[in-house]
């Protein structure tokens, strides 16, 4: 980080930075991948329909994405060290108010609160790090952390659904709160200050709001759309309006929080294309997996938290392989490649119905769509570095950041509306077909919201509901194969083989 208050020596307070920030990252990533798990479990302790537990996840996803490459910016501007602590206590709060929730809404309006304490603690960490080790060091010091927030992310959804199954599907939030108090003090005791002395009320204030209000405007008129009413109708126009405002804002900005200069580079633009489709697929999927093998497979939380450690594990076992790829092929083959075999991976979970195995319909899709992202993740980064002047390396690591985020935000706002729609599609049917009384057909109805954790005491209609749900799934892996083969599609097109880096003027 240019102009920073500290020189970063080669001192044992390095292993401090690391602890700390590693740490608080792993809060973020574990919470990333754990609430999924706990999504059935919240959906039946808060009655709960599939609406409410979208807006669980989209909450959070929704002011992280939005906020992120401001948080960074706020780190420079006001000290790396507070904002990043601001965002550990923030984070930690919003967990245990999400704990301590009392009905659905109140947890949707927590988890936005995790999202914005995301927001700052992320960009945060990178930042700690950069500034605390010199040149030589930094390198290996980001790949430590890199690895360990992986393993935690591995970890976390294991450790989640053993949790759920015993104790809550609150203690998902509680096991936030030992974590966020040993980096507060660990933070306060060894890591030293920094900020950009440059930096002097550059702050993009007015891009932060035009990006929070557009994407919460979008992601409002997606997921309620299916409700019907003019509020989506005025919800989606605010948003597209205020989006494009945002572009203009953006364009005009003597210190953007999205430099759109930056994507005169075809292969930089090409990247995060690949990404918000790539990123969009996967999102979209790992929300409803977890609601397929709990409510319909009948996994337990621990079994449902496990069915995803093949795939974390190869891609953080071969990062180091599949880094190498654009070294010895360049960056456009290994970029066509990844998300195709992504797309196969996404495919393979359509053998699964309702019953099945695991290592019969699950594990073989799991473990292609892991070598797939694992071909894919560390080109992409690779070429997203790469592709611009290194000196707006840190800038351009925020926006696809925050790109896949927003690929997420979106992915499963469609999705869900794509789902429900396909979903009330084949229960009505297979309703009519079954000829219940008015009396129970009445019951079924009431539960729609509540896709595959709709309950009846009729045999037929609780498999009905359960092939209503799988098939729905099916069309929503359809459209993931879809975005894959659209994002191997971008890399072909736009990506160059060996991208030469974008000059500064």
């Amino acid at each position: 980080m240019r102009g920073a208050a500290t020189v970063p020596e080669k001192t044992h307070a390095g292993v401090w930075v690391l602890a700390a920030t590693i740490l608080g990252s792993s809060m973020v990533f574990i919470d990333g991948t754990v609430v999924n798990v706990a999504l059935p479990a919240l959906q039946t302790s808060l009655n709960a329909t599939v609406t409410d537990v979208q807006w669980v996840v989209e909450a959070y996803a929704l002011f992280l994405a939005a906020l992120l490459l401001v948080g960074g910016s706020l780190g420079d501007l006001y000290g790396r060290r507070r904002i990043f602590l601001v965002g550990v206590v923030l984070f930690a709060g919003a967990s245990a108010w999400c704990g301590f929730a009392f009905n659905v809404r109140e947890l949707i309006v927590a988890r936005g609160l995790q999202g914005v304490g995301g927001a700052l603690l992320v960009p945060g960490s990178l930042a700690l790090i950069s500034s605390s080790f010199c040149a030589e060091d930094r390198g290996r010091a980001i790949g430590t952390w890199s690895g360990f927030t992986a393993i935690t992310t591995a970890v976390g959804p294991v450790l989640g659904g053993w949790l759920i199954e015993h104790l809550s599907w609150r203690w998902a939030f509680f096991v936030n709160l030992p974590l966020a108090v040993l980096v507060v003090l660990i933070s306060l005791a060894k890591v030293s200050e920094s900020r950009d002395k440059e930096m002097v009320q550059r702050l993009d204030g007015w891009g932060a709001v035009m990006a929070t209000v557009g994407l919460c405007g979008m992601t409002f008129a997606l997921i309620e759309a299916g409700r019907g009413g003019e509020r989506a109708l005025i919800a989606g126009g605010v948003g597209v309006l205020a989006l494009a405002g945002f572009f203009v804002v953006e364009s005009r900005s003597e210190a953007p929080m999205l430099p759109l200069d930056l994507f005169r580079s075809r292969t930089f633009g090409g990247a995060n294309l690949m990404t918000l489709f790539l990123y969009g697929a996967l999102s979209g999927v790992l929300f409803f997996l977890p609601l397929d093998l709990i409510q319909v497979q009948y996994y337990s939380a621990t079994q449902a938290g496990g069915a995803l450690l093949p795939l974390i594990l190869l891609i953080f076992l071969l990062s180091r392989w599949s880094g190498g790829l654009v070294v010895r092929y360049g960056a456009r083959l290994p970029l066509i490649v990844g998300p195709l075999i992504a797309g196969v991976g996404f495919g393979l979970f359509l053998r699964g119905g309702v019953g099945g195995s695991y290592w019969g319909t699950v594990f073989p899709a799991v473990v292609v769509l892991g070598l797939g992202l694992a071909v894919s993740v560390a080109p992409l980064t690779t070429t997203v570095m790469g592709s611009i002047d290194q000196s707006r390396a840190g800038v351009a690591s925020g926006i696809n950041n925050a790109v896949s985020r927003v690929a997420g935000l979106l992915a499963v706002a469609v999705m869900g509306l794509v789902f429900s729609v396909a979903f009330n599609a084949r229960l009505e049917r297979g309703l009519d077909g079954l000829a219940l009384p008015a009396a129970q057909r009445q019951a079924v109805e009431e539960q729609r919201g509540k896709l595959a954790a709709a309950r009846s005491d009729d045999v037929r209609v609780q498999r009905l509901i359960g092939e209503s749900f799988v098939g729905a799934y099916g069309v929503v892996l359809w459209i993931a194969v879809g975005l894959s083969a659209a994002s191997a599609l971008s890399a072909a097109m736009l990506i160059e083989a060996r991208p030469e880096p974008q000059r500064v003027g």
